[in-house]
């Protein structure tokens, strides 16, 4: 199957990408949670506007990926949030909040899609997050989700 990504997927490619997957991956996955379009010729024009939407997003350069990535690192970010008894929060924090949170706390400006939690957030405490910030260089933000 012939599909063109929409958004970054580890291990696959870029936005833009056309990328040969099976049918089944693509049908039932790829497709249907938005990170990839069927491959048509129509659909082919336009992978230049998805190709200029990310590289309008995306940080141009390893060097610049780096000094984010050390400020990012060094920064220290509390998420408030309501929590239940023993610790358990309603819900799960979601990579929007963590993206909110990292611009409270007078960090860059992530795009949310760029953000990797590993297992879901559903404890009070100190969680480590994985961000993406070029295919070269990752960061990892230590952040405390506290009662609110």
């Amino acid at each position: 199957m012939k599909l063109i990504l929409t958004q970054q997927v580890s291990g696959l490619g870029e936005p833009g990408d056309v990328i040969d997957v099976r049918d089944g991956y693509g049908r039932n996955y790829l497709v249907p949670r938005g990170f990839a379009i069927q491959w048509t010729r129509g659909a082919e024009k336009q992978i230049e506007s998805i190709k200029k939407a990310r590289s309008a997003r995306e940080i141009a350069t390893v060097e610049h990926a780096k000094e984010i990535a050390g400020r990012l690192q060094a920064l220290k970010v509390d998420l408030r949030t309501r929590t239940g008894s023993n610790g358990r929060l309603f819900g799960a924090v979601t990579a929007s909040d963590i993206a909110a949170a990292v611009q409270a706390a007078d960090g860059p400006e992530l795009d949310k899609r760029r953000i990797e939690i590993g297992n879901p957030i559903k404890t009070v405490g100190t969680h480590r997050v994985s961000v993406r910030l070029h295919p070269e260089v990752s960061a990892t933000i230590d952040v405390n989700v506290l009662e609110g």
